[in-house]
């Protein structure tokens, strides 16, 4: 898969967890954050795993290297912060407005180079750093230029940004070593869902009423926004760098303004499409300008070779 594919795949990933924002709002309404996020990761879960099996049955047949300890531990590190990610979020909306939380939450775009380069030393391309910071303030535009005072759900939405940033960046590392993208999505995904489970027992009422008003809601984030958009990020991201990904993840913001203009008829306004905008020029910007440069540099290398007989 050649790099803007991968990115398109991530895209596509965007676009599912945006549509999907509107089903993990409506579903607060019959049950808790804890048991939704534990039924949609045990969804996701029973959708991948008869695919998982399958990369690991050809896994067999071509000898390949067989998951390592390492890789294991990795998987499941990258669960734990799924799951951080989805439970500060969740429980932040609890006390805090769903403009702050879009907004705080895109706060991963920057942090994801960051974390980069204290955890293992990886500078992406300078456009990168341009690029996160236009998607970061088209997301501030796109949830209506209106951050109000912080209060506890803010410091809880601020920690689910570092949770994701970290997530994306532990992907780009142990699905290039693995090779084993499926496997990695259900080991996350059942990571998140029994984590979730424990806190849904420990901390809220259950009811089986419940659960059925919010099957609808809990079959869409699980098939889709979780076991089909968190595999293709994960699919993406071995053919793209961890800065990359995020900014292609962050169209999840303004896919999500579209669809509850949809659904929700929610109205976004001249400085939310002006946030579209820059969002979607940041994506063009991290895609073409490494192109752009690397074929300036290989055009003025084959200048100077070709130059160099005749100086000679």
């Amino acid at each position: 898969m050649k790099r803007w594919q991968a990115n398109l795949v991530l895209l596509l990933a965007g676009a599912t967890w945006g549509m999907g924002f509107v089903a993990q709002a409506t579903a607060m309404d019959s049950i808790g954050p804890f048991l939704f996020i534990a039924l949609r990761f045990f969804v996701a879960t029973a959708v991948v795993l008869p695919f998982a099996l399958n990369e690991s049955r050809r896994q067999r047949l071509r000898e390949d290297t067989p998951l390592t300890a390492s890789d294991m531990l990795g998987f499941g590190l990258i669960g734990i912060s799924l799951f951080a990610g989805m439970a500060t979020q969740q429980v932040g909306l609890l006390s805090t407005s769903v403009t702050n939380s879009g907004f705080l939450t895109g706060l991963y775009v920057v942090l994801t180079p960051i974390l980069g380069v204290i955890l293992f030393r990886e500078f992406p391309h300078r456009i990168t750093w341009v690029a996160a910071i236009l998607s970061l303030v088209g997301i501030y535009l796109l949830s209506g230029g209106d951050i109000g005072a912080l209060v506890i759900g803010d410091v809880l939405t601020i920690g689910s940004a570092i949770c994701w940033a970290l997530q994306v960046v532990m992907i780009a590392r142990f699905v290039g070593q693995s090779g084993r993208p499926l496997a990695l999505s259900i080991m996350q995904f059942a990571v998140t869902g029994a984590l979730a489970m424990f806190f849904a027992l420990l901390l809220e009422p259950i009811s089986w009423s419940s659960i059925v008003a919010a099957g609808p809601q809990i079959l869409y984030a699980g098939i889709f926004a979780s076991g089909f958009a968190f595999t293709l990020q994960v699919i993406g991201q071995r053919y793209t760098s961890a800065p990359q990904a995020a900014i292609f993840l962050s169209s999840e913001a303004p896919f999500a303004a579209l669809f509850a203009f949809w659904w929700l008829g929610e109205r976004v306004g001249l400085i939310g499409l002006a946030g579209c905008a820059l969002i979607f020029i940041a994506m063009l910007a991290v895609e073409l300008v490494p192109q752009w440069a690397g074929s300036r540099t290989a055009k003025a290398e084959s200048v100077r070779q070709i130059s160099v007989p005749l100086d000679s």
